[in-house]
Parts: C-alpha cells; structure tokens; sequence
C-alpha cells in the first residue's frame, strides 16, 4: 500500500486529507508521451488528468459512504494503480457494503452525466468544429465506463469482491466471508496474470501483483477472524461505543511487553511485566475506551485502578 511518507498533500475537502504519490509524476509523464490521439500533448495531458479526477470522486464515495455510517474517513490517496481511500467503517456487514458500493455509484451517476455531455455536444457541432475536445469527452465516458467494470469484478480486493465478501458477511460470519472472497480474489489473480502475460502488458502485471499482496493479506486476516469468532464472549462486559462482548482468549497485546494475555480475565494486568493497562481495545470495531467503561451499568464490578497510559491493542487487527 502506498504510504504517506512516499507522497505529499495536495489538498483538503470535508476533513479529508488528499494526498499524491511521488511515482505519479513518473507514471503520468510515460503515459501522457505514450498517447497519441490528439493533435496536441496538452489534450493527452487533460485526458490523463481526467481519468484521475474520476478516481478521485470515486474514492470521495467511500469516504463519505463511511461517515455516514459512523465510521473514519480522513485520507485518500492518489498514487500510479488509481487511489486507495483509507476508510475504517464500523464492524458490520451493512456498513461495509455501503461504504464499499458508494464508490462504483458515484461511476453509475457520472456515465448519464456524461451521455447527455456528449449528446449536447453533437447537437451544438462540436465534433466538427472542435474534434479533439469532443473525443476527449467521448474517452471520459469511456474511461468512466471501463473503470466502473473492472471495479466491481467480483474479485477480492477489488471493490466488487468486497462487496461480495460483504454479501457474504450476512450468511456466513466476518471471518468466512472474508476467506471465501479471498480465495476467489486469488483465483482472479491467476486469471489477470494469465493476461498480463498474453497481452505484455506491464500495468495488468502491476495491478494483479498489488493484488496478490492484498489477497494473501486478507487471507492471514480471516484466519485470525475466524478464530476470533469461535471464542466465548464475556457477556459481563461490552464494549461503550459498540455494544460488542469482548471475547475470552488472549487476544490483547500489551504495547509494553508484547505479550498476549487477556485483560478481562488479569484485571487488565498483563502476566508478563505487570503494567496495569487502563483502556482497551474493542476487537470489533477497533475504538479504545478505558476500561471502567466497559463495565455494563448493571453489574458491580469494579476495575483496577489505572497506574499505566498504555493501550490494550487486539493481536487480530
């Protein structure tokens, strides 16, 4: 995944930083020098443009999708493979799939948009008399178009296998829809380099190896979800911004030691250095809250009193 320290901000729109990647720059000079539909390079440089302003309002879809769900949204990243919006929306299925679907929607809503562009583009004469903005707005559509089907290809990371993967999350649980939508991300993967091969193509080569690296990522992810959700809940216990019962097994991680340990059963004193930790981490949706929050009002159970600033982070996330 591109990092923030490989780039540099470009701007700020409703609370989200929108940064661009340094090999951007590299990327676009080959690309725009590579095309050759116009008369002129500066249309070739405002097509190159346009194809990431439409990245760009793709992403806005799933950041924005996410905060109205209640989750984090504060960043996007524009880099040479299109953008990744760094979204965090909460832990349920309906939320994932809002955030995720909100972003090939915003391509749905541009392709009438841009017909009706092009129409009244036609009606006023302007293929005759300006040619090459008129096939710049036809390669927008385009672009649009190609952009809309490749994202929702049921294919793990793409947007549509995480669709599907939270279609899935309904019937079977966080951790075995994950690992399904992985498995068939990676088959897809095959498929791409099996293209990128017939096609010589460098990018399809790049993007199906971006995408075998989050494959595998996600893969390691659902075994740990999956073995997160055969564990007992405690039941005395829910966590203050969710509701979720936290689960009884050490999946905590002290950020002093490392070791693992759970804290609802060590009064969240880890075992192994003796730092009484005073927040924890909810597995589910990833908020801390101290921990005489997640005490439910009805019981009378009291925590240890605080004596360390640390953070219980879960070893799942």
């Amino acid at each position: 995944m591109p990092t923030r320290q490989s780039s540099f901000r470009l701007f700020r729109l409703a609370g989200i930083d929108v940064y661009l990647h340094w090999w951007w720059f590299l990327v676009a000079l080959y690309e725009i020098r590579g095309r050759g539909h116009y008369s002129s390079i500066a249309w070739n440089v405002a097509e190159y443009l346009c194809l990431f302003l439409i990245v760009l309002t793709h992403e806005f879809g799933h950041a924005l999708a996410c905060r109205q769900v209640g989750g984090q949204a504060n960043r996007i990243m524009l880099w040479p493979l299109g953008g990744v919006a760094y979204v965090t929306p909460p832990e349920r299925p309906g939320a994932q799939l809002w955030s995720i679907a909100a972003g090939p929607l915003v391509n749905v809503v541009l392709i009438p948009v841009l017909i009706g562009a092009l129409a009244l583009a036609r009606i006023v004469g302007l293929p005759m008399a300006w040619p090459d903005a008129y096939h710049l707005l036809r390669s927008v559509l385009y672009i649009d178009i190609g952009l809309l089907v490749f994202n929702i290809l049921p294919v793990y990371p793409l947007d549509g296998g995480q669709m599907l993967r939270s279609v899935l999350w309904f019937v079977m649980g966080r951790g075995r829809s994950l690992m399904a939508a992985t498995v068939i991300g990676l088959v897809g993967v095959v498929a791409l380099v099996a293209l990128a091969i017939y096609s010589q193509s460098m990018w399809t080569g790049l993007i199906a190896l971006y995408m075998l690296m989050n494959c595998w990522t996600g893969l390691r992810h659902s075994l740990k979800l999956m073995k997160l959700d055969k564990l007992e809940r405690r039941q005395q216990y829910a966590c203050p911004k969710c509701g979720a019962h936290p689960p009884a097994g050490a999946v905590w991680k002290c950020d002093r030691c490392t070791e693992t340990f759970d804290p609802f059963a060590t009064g969240m004193q880890c075992p192994l250095c003796g730092v009484t930790h005073r927040d924890a981490a909810c597995v589910d949706c990833h908020t801390t809250s101290p921990s005489a929050a997640w005490v439910p009002q009805h019981t009378t159970a009291v925590a240890p009193p605080p004596i360390s600033a640390a953070q219980v982070v879960p070893s799942a996330n």
